[in-house]
């Protein structure tokens, strides 16, 4: 259960801000006359989330775990990310998604794609955070961390584009996007914690 938890709240805090990725999702849901148009992005998005994950927990985490002061190393590392990502989540302005025409299935996929893969600061995410998070974890318990990841990136990609279709004829102040910035500080903020007392 606390590797679920971990993995919820990580995942939420990580992914509510509204980067390139989500910002391009959002657009899709608000700007694509229909719901299903906008899926090709959303199911794309989510796709490359959850191969990075799984490379990131399985990968990455195969080799650190050979090496306690490398593990060690990242782990600090990855608690002064989540500190420095908090502050400035903090202190961001949100991001008004918009676009002026509605784009094809195989330009959704490609964008998508590009924003998910060649992005370095989702990379940095979810390698560098979710990463190393999973060093907590062995057997069923990473599995269960990597799955509650995996599930909340779905919900939120797919949530995400549900949000642009409902509010796409409404001109948002950009409040709602700042108090979820606010809440995903506070929950990376916490997750700091949580793994800087793992290490003493």
């Amino acid at each position: 259960m606390e590797a679920i938890l971990h993995g919820i709240i990580l995942a939420f805090g990580l992914i509510l801000p509204l980067g390139v990725q989500n910002v391009f999702i959002f657009s899709q849901g608000a700007t694509q006359p229909k719901l299903l148009r906008a899926l090709p992005a959303t199911v794309t998005a989510a796709l490359c989330d959850t191969f990075l994950i799984l490379l990131a927990v399985f990968g990455l985490s195969v080799i650190v775990m050979q090496f306690e002061w490398l593990r060690i190393s990242l782990m600090s590392i990855g608690i002064l990310f989540l500190l420095y990502m908090g502050f400035a989540i903090w202190r961001s302005e949100p991001t008004k998604a918009e676009t002026n025409k509605a784009l094809s299935t195989r330009q959704q996929i490609m964008f998508a794609l590009s924003v998910s893969l060649l992005n370095p600061h989702a990379i940095l995410d979810i390698v560098g955070v979710i990463g190393t998070s999973a060093l907590k974890y062995i057997g069923t318990e990473r599995v269960l961390f990597t799955m509650a990841c995996i599930t909340i990136s779905w919900i939120w990609f797919f949530g995400l584009t549900l949000a642009g279709t409902i509010i796409k004829k409404l001109d948002g102040t950009g409040s709602l996007m700042k108090i979820f910035n606010k809440c995903s500080a506070l929950f990376i903020w916490g997750t700091a914690m949580y793994l800087f007392i793992g290490l003493l």
